[in-house]
């Protein structure tokens, strides 16, 4: 995956085990079942066009139009599955662990330009942590964490409190490179 932008090789790992279920539920049709409660899952947090494109690509349409109205992110999912579904070996690999340095640089220009009053950045970065919030876990913390850094709060124990080893690092990335934006 050496070769895919960082913002598309970071949706993969992070979401790898996913695509693999869906493309390996597709090949071995007797994990439907499995899938569609997946789906079902999935459309219950947020994700219903990606959902309703996946139960397009399941009943065997693959033509573009499937694509249309999916954003970024979901559209990338929807082409890893596709071309999974075609060559197994462009599927990301399971083990892959999502690099927080690679996904710091933008979050940090977000939430500076929203502190300092850029509505479209804080409306992309609403979106980001609602989606975050949704996913669970440590991006469930760091997305409730983001008001918090839009206002200007730098400390690293309160903002850490409560993180694994994953969102720590992510974190910690994130406030590196708030610092190299805004030296005191």
């Amino acid at each position: 995956m050496a070769h895919l932008p960082p913002a598309v090789d970071q949706v993969l790992r992070v979401h790898a085990g996913f695509i693999h279920a869906v493309v390996g539920a597709l090949r071995e049709r007797s994990a439907l079942p499995e899938l569609m409660q997946q789906l079902d899952a999935a459309e219950a947090a947020g994700w219903a066009r990606l959902v309703a494109a996946l139960r397009h690509v399941v009943n065997g349409r693959r033509d573009p139009s499937i694509r249309l109205g999916l954003d970024e992110e979901d559209t990338i999912l929807l082409d890893a599955i596709l071309r999974g579904l075609e060559n197994p070996a462009t599927l990301p690999p399971l083990d892959a662990r999502p690099d927080g340095s690679a996904a710091a640089p933008g979050l940090a220009a977000l939430i500076d330009a929203s502190a300092h009053g850029d509505a479209q950045a804080m409306s992309v970065l609403a979106n980001m942590a609602e989606q975050m919030m949704k996913a669970g876990g440590d991006m469930a913390l760091l997305g409730g964490r983001m008001r918090r850094l839009v206002n200007g709060e730098r400390d690293a124990d309160q903002l850490l409190a409560g993180m694994g080893p994953l969102g720590r690092e992510l974190m910690i990335s994130l406030l590196d490179e708030l610092a190299r934006l805004r030296p005191q």
